[in-house]
C-alpha cells in the first residue's frame, strides 16, 4: 500500500469538497491529486533520489509528499531553521535530489550536488501542468518519508517511515471521511516535523479541511482560526503558552467553532494546561505523545482525562495532567530497566515500543531488537491505572555517585512556586560524585527571585538530599528548538567543570 492512497480516497469521495486553504487559494481534494500526480511526473523525469522540502509549511508540502509518494520516491522535509553549516550537511546526504522552496539557498551551499531546484510557485505550476501525462505509481523502496532528528544531543540521523508505518498508524485512529464539511485543521507546525505529516495525513483521511499558517504568530493564529471556524488545531506547548499570553494580554478572538486542541512535541508544564482548560472550557484537550520513528503519536491522555483531572480531589487522578495518557490500542508499551527487563508500574526505566505503526529504521541502521521492540530513548514510568509519565530523555539522567536522578523530579518541584517561569536540571561535572546537579532557573518579571538557598530549601523539602544543586545559574530564558524541546546541551555549558 501506498500514503497516497489516502488522497486518491478522499478524491474519489468528495472530489469537489475544499480539502486545504493556504493564503488564501482553496485547494479540493481533485486538484490536490491532480497537482500530485502532476508532481510524480515531474519527479519521475528529473532522476532525483529524494524529494526534500526546503520551506514553509504551503501547498506544495502535501503536493510534494503525496507526488514523491507517487513517484516511489523518499520525501525528506528538511529543517529550514537550521544554520548553513549544518544544512549544508544534509543536503550532501540526499544528493541530488529534487528540492523545493529555497532554491538560492540550496544552490549556494550545495552547488555541485546534481540537485533539481524549483521553487515554490514553480513547482506547484509544473505540478498542475504535468498531471495529464501522469500514469500509474512507481513502488520504489517502500520508504514514504526520510525525516532527519532534531540533532538535540547529536548529528541528525535519518528515520525512515516506509508507507506501511505511516499507513499503520493513519488506518488505526483515523476513521474515514468521519469529518463534516464544516471542520477545518489549522496546521501551524513545521513540515519538517513528524507532527506536521501527520496531520496531513490525518486531516485528509477524515476529509477534515486543512488551513495552513506558514509561519506562527498568535495574533495571526487566533485571527486564522476565528476567520475560517476552526474546529481542530495542534499546538506545541510554546504555542499555546504564546497564544494565552496573548489573550490574557486583551487579544481578542471569538472562537465558538473551536471544539479540540491536541498538543505534544515537547513537555507541557502542568500550570500552563490548568490555564488552557479554564481559557478554553468548551475545547476538548488532548495529550499527544510520540516520536519520528513511531509515526506520531503512541500515547494519549483524552478530553475526558483532562476535565476529570482538572476537578478531581485524589491526588493521584489530578497528577494525570502531568502524563501523556495511555498508549494506544494499535501499540505495546513497556517500561524497562538497564537489563531490558520489563518493570511493574512505579518503577522508572526506558519507555520501549512495539507496533505496525513503529518505524525504529534509520537510514544508517535499525533500533529494533529481535522481537520488534523500539528503544525510545525516553525515561518514564507507568502508573497503576497504565497512564504513561515521562521523565525526560534517558541519556539526560543524572548519575551521582552510582545514583540515578531524573531532571523531570527536580524541575517539578521548581516550577510548581508561583515565582519560578521555567526551570532546567542537569548534570554536572562533580570531583566527589562524578556527576552532580546543577540548576537553570528563570523567575517570572513581576517575582521577586529566590535566593540560591531558598532554592535549595524547595528541593530538600520534597525530595532527598542528592536532589540539591551544587550549581545554579539565572537565566532570562532557556533555550528550545521551534517544537519546544529543551536543549539541554545548551544548558550544561552554562555551568563550571
Amino acid at each position: 500500500m501506498n500514503i497516497a492512497l489516502i488522497l486518491e480516497m478522499a478524491a474519489e469521495a468528495a472530489p469537489d469538497r475544499v480539502g486545504l486553504v493556504c493564503d488564501g487559494r482553496r485547494w479540493t481534494y481533485g486538484e490536490l491529486l491532480r497537482a500530485a500526480r502532476g508532481a510524480a511526473v515531474n519527479l519521475i523525469d528529473s532522476d532525483c533520489t529524494f524529494v526534500a522540502l526546503l520551506d514553509e509549511s504551503s501547498e506544495a508540502a502535501p503536493i510534494a509528499l503525496f507526488g514523491a509518494a507517487l513517484a516511489g520516491i523518499p520525501y525528506v522535509p528538511l529543517n529550514y531553521r537550521l544554520a548553513d553549516e549544518d544544512l549544508a550537511k544534509l543536503l550532501a546526504r540526499i544528493a541530488p535530489a529534487c528540492i523545493v522552496g529555497d532554491v538560492d539557498r540550496a544552490q549556494r551551499l550545495d552547488p555541485d550536488a546534481g540537485h533539481t531546484l524549483l521553487a515554490r510557485a514553480a513547482f506547484v505550476a509544473a505540478a498542475e501542468d504535468a498531471a495529464d501525462r501522469f500514469g500509474e505509481a512507481r513502488e520504489g523502496e517502500e520508504i514514504a518519508a526520510q525525516i532527519f532528528t532534531s540533532g538535540t544531543t547529536g548529528t541528525p540521523k535519518a528515520a525512515l517511515l516506509r508507507h506501511a508505518n505511516l499507513l499503520g498508524y493513519i488506518l488505526g485512529t483515523v476513521e474515514f471521511c468521519s469529518a463534516g464539511e464544516e471542520d477545518a485543521q489549522l496546521v501551524c507546525v513545521p513540515p519538517y516535523h513528524i507532527a506536521g505529516i501527520s496531520a496531513l495525513l490525518s486531516s485528509i483521511y477524515a476529509m477534515r479541511r486543512i488551513v495552513i499558517l506558514p509561519a506562527f504568530e498568535p495574533e495571526d493564529w487566533l485571527r486564522l482560526a476565528e476567520e475560517e471556524k476552526v474546529s481542530n488545531a495542534f499546538l506545541v506547548p510554546t504555542m499555546l503558552a504564546r497564544i494565552i499570553e496573548c489573550m490574557d494580554a486583551g487579544a481578542a478572538a471569538e472562537l465558538p467553532s473551536l471544539r479540540a486542541i491536541a498538543y505534544g512535541g515537547g513537555r507541557m508544564p502542568v500550570e500552563l494546561i490548568e490555564r488552557a482548560l479554564a481559557l478554553f472550557p468548551d475545547t476538548a484537550f488532548t495529550n499527544a505523545y510520540g516520536l519520528t520513528e513511531t509515526s506520531s503519536t503512541i500515547a494519549l491522555l483524552g478530553p475526558e482525562d483532562h476535565r476529570l483531572a482538572q476537578t478531581s480531589d485524589d491526588p493521584a487522578v489530578r497528577a494525570r495532567l502531568g502524563s501523556v495518557g495511555k498508549p494506544l490500542p494499535t501499540v505495546e508499551l513497556e517500561i524497562r530497566d538497564d537489563e531490558g527487563r520489563p518493570l511493574p508500574a512505579g518503577e522508572r526505566g526506558e519507555i520501549y515500543v512495539r507496533g505496525e505503526q513503529v518505524s525504529g529504521e534509520y537510514r544508517e541502521r535499525s533500533a529494533l531488537d529481535g522481537d520488534g521492540w523500539f528503544p525510545t530513548r525516553d525515561a518514564g514510568w507507568l502508573d497503576d491505572e497504565g497512564y504513561l509519565f515521562l521523565a525526560g530523555r534517558a541519556d539526560d539522567v543524572i548519575v551521582r555517585g552510582g545514583e540515578n536522578i531524573s531532571p523531570g523530579e527536580i524541575e517539578d518541584v521548581l516550577m510548581a512556586h508561583p515565582a519560578i517561569l521555567d526551570a532546567a536540571a542537569v548534570g554536572v561535572p562533580s570531583a566527589e560524585w562524578g556527576e552532580a546537579v546543577g540548576i537553570a532557573v528563570v523567575f517570572k518579571p513581576e517575582a521577586e527571585p529566590l535566593a540560591d538557598d531558598e532554592l535549595r530549601k524547595l528541593i530538600r523539602d520534597r525530595l532527598r538530599s542528592s536532589r540539591l544543586p551544587e550549581q545554579i545559574c539565572r537565566r532570562d530564558a532557556l533555550p528550545y528548538n521551534e517544537m519546544g524541546k529543551l536543549l539541554r546541551r545548551e544548558v550544561r555549558t552554562w555551568f563550571s567543570s
